[in-house]
């Protein structure tokens, strides 16, 4: 009793004492990434040009992903996170000079994929240095309800924004992009006082919570090590599990950026609601679906964890997603088209937790930075295909039925590939309530 009594103990003060950090960084992260979605609104882009744009976000991200990571499984993750963050938010600002330059609005894209590549890898690296495999799961539920709530926070604050059109002469989208690239920069300085690089150096940790933790954590790196042999990089790279792993999530953000690009859009389409005064609203009905994402996949992903299975959480989270695109790109009520988005967003964002709680199980050390990077990298890839897909097939049809229903396959394709990835999970449960 006293041991569980510890074990609950240490896992509550490091859930509370790193997680709402971590999530407040996400937050912002996320923002900067797609707060693009919610400035088309006022933004002269075509949606094939827009389309580009988004994706070649993850061209620069593919490419300095492994190697951003690696470099910080060597020199730390306090420093490495902090330069990672400061980077993308002057960037982020940057945009406010692109008015109607395409060159420079794909730039850009592309250099702010550069600049945050490493940044998601590297927290979902950063947590296995403190968290036993059985509370994955439930810990990247509880980080990633940031990029789902994001949207909550983000597409209302870019909406508000968005009518400070012609203040000081800047356009809306303008001081949009201006504001929000401002808190990753001091959250960048803030990481360098706030995130230990480790439990070691945790001082705010007792010296028996410390040694349970390592305990814990140098029992599943043997395990791991037993079971899957000691893997280097390159072997990691290689590895089938590896490759499956990446095309899945490949197939998973395919739908999932398919989808977040073009949500203020879409429910701009099902409103009618086309005016520029318009805007606002759009905005805030379109915070409703990750709203409700954020609320189930934190109980997707605990239901995970208890019952210790990943595969067929990740199969039923796809087949939400795509369920409720297919009733978003059926429906002609906005209404009906709001539910099936909410549906498809919460299978978008449940699919995730109990997926990363997959390679953690058998990946550690660099192996697992370049890894978790591989996959990360190759999939994120897919938040080029998707709303590049989307835009390229509204100008094609006129409409986004086709795209949705596109995006809807993926999904389904991926729940299918998620069967075929065999994992060994320890055999002892999250013993937390």
């Amino acid at each position: 009793m006293e041991e569980l009594a510890l074990e609950r103990r240490v896992i509550a003060k490091l859930t509370w004492r790193l997680i709402p950090f971590m999530c407040l960084c996400y937050l912002v992260a996320f923002i900067d990434r797609t707060n693009v979605s919610v400035a088309k609104l006022q933004m002269t882009f075509s949606d094939d040009v827009y389309g580009l744009g988004f994706g070649i976000f993850f061209i620069g991200y593919f490419l300095f992903e492994v190697p951003s990571n690696v470099v910080m499984e060597k020199v730390g993750a306090r420093i490495w996170i902090a330069r990672i963050m400061i980077v993308w938010g002057l960037i982020s600002s940057c945009f406010m000079f692109v008015g109607t330059k395409v060159w420079l609005f794909h730039t850009l894209r592309f250099l702010l994929g550069a600049g945050e590549a490493g940044f998601f890898p590297g927290m979902i690296l950063y947590l296995t240095y403190w968290f036993p495999t059985a509370y994955r799961s439930r810990t990247v539920a509880l980080f990633m309800t940031a990029a789902a709530l994001s949207a909550v926070v983000g597409n209302p604050l870019s909406g508000a924004l968005l009518r400070l059109d012609g203040v000081m002469g800047l356009a809306g989208f303008q001081w949009l992009f201006l504001l929000e690239g401002i808190p990753a920069v001091i959250l960048g300085v803030a990481v360098l006082g706030y995130l230990p690089n480790g439990p070691t150096d945790a001082k705010w940790m007792l010296p028996e919570e410390r040694d349970w933790l390592k305990s814990r954590l140098d029992l599943e790196r043997a395990e791991r090590v037993a079971h899957s042999g000691h893997m280097t990089l390159w072997q990691a790279l290689s590895n089938r599990k590896v490759v499956l792993l990446s095309v899945l999530y490949f197939l998973i953000v395919i739908g999932g950026y398919g989808l977040d690009s073009f949500i203020p859009t879409l429910v701009k389409a099902s409103t009618g609601w086309t005016k520029k005064e318009d805007d606002l609203q759009v905005s805030l009905l379109s915070a409703i679906p990750p709203l409700c994402a954020a609320i189930w996949m934190v109980i997707h992903g605990r239901h995970s964890d208890k019952t210790g299975e990943r595969r067929w959480h990740v199969l039923t989270a796809c087949l939400m997603g795509a369920t409720g695109l297919t009733i978003a790109a059926l429906g002609k009520h906005p209404v009906v088209v709001i539910a099936g988005l909410c549906l498809s967003v919460s299978g978008r964002w449940s699919c995730i937790p109990p997926f990363w709680a997959l390679p953690t199980a058998f990946l550690s050390g660099t192996a697992a930075a370049g890894g978790i990077a591989m996959i990360n990298s190759i999939g994120n890839l897919g938040g080029f295909a998707g709303p590049y897909l989307m835009g390229m097939l509204k100008k094609v049809t006129d409409n986004y039925k086709l795209g949705m229903l596109i995006l809807a396959g993926c999904f389904v394709a991926g729940g299918i590939v998620a069967l075929t990835v065999k994992v060994r999970q320890p055999t002892e449960p999250a013993k937390t309530s």
